[in-house]
């Protein structure tokens, strides 16, 4: 039972982190258009983004394969759901703009 616990952990972990790194990349595109500084927002967004999801996969899921394999799944489906919802986010986004 600790086990399974244990990979449950890590699977919630991993989607914690994919949403952290794609909902910020998703930030970050938004705000691209409104910034006068691109290349300044993007290396830094993406140093953040990456910086935090490596070190939340060597701290919380390195110790193990069978939980650093769960996280990574965990991270996989963060992605297909936050890509999903913005692409939707935007498409409703759109279609508001279309009206007016």
């Amino acid at each position: 039972m600790n086990e399974f616990m244990s990979l449950v952990f890590a699977l919630l972990a991993g989607a914690l982190l994919g949403v952290f790194f794609f909902a910020g990349l998703w930030w970050t595109v938004r705000k691209i258009e409104s910034t006068k500084q691109v290349a300044l927002l993007f290396l830094g967004s993406m140093l953040l983004r990456t910086s935090v999801v490596i070190l939340g996969f060597y701290f919380i899921l390195g110790d193990n394969w069978q939980r650093l394999v769960a996280g990574l799944l965990g991270f996989i489906i963060a992605r297909i759901i936050v890509t999903r919802l913005t692409r939707v986010a935007d498409q409703s986004k759109n279609t508001i703009a279309q009206e007016s």
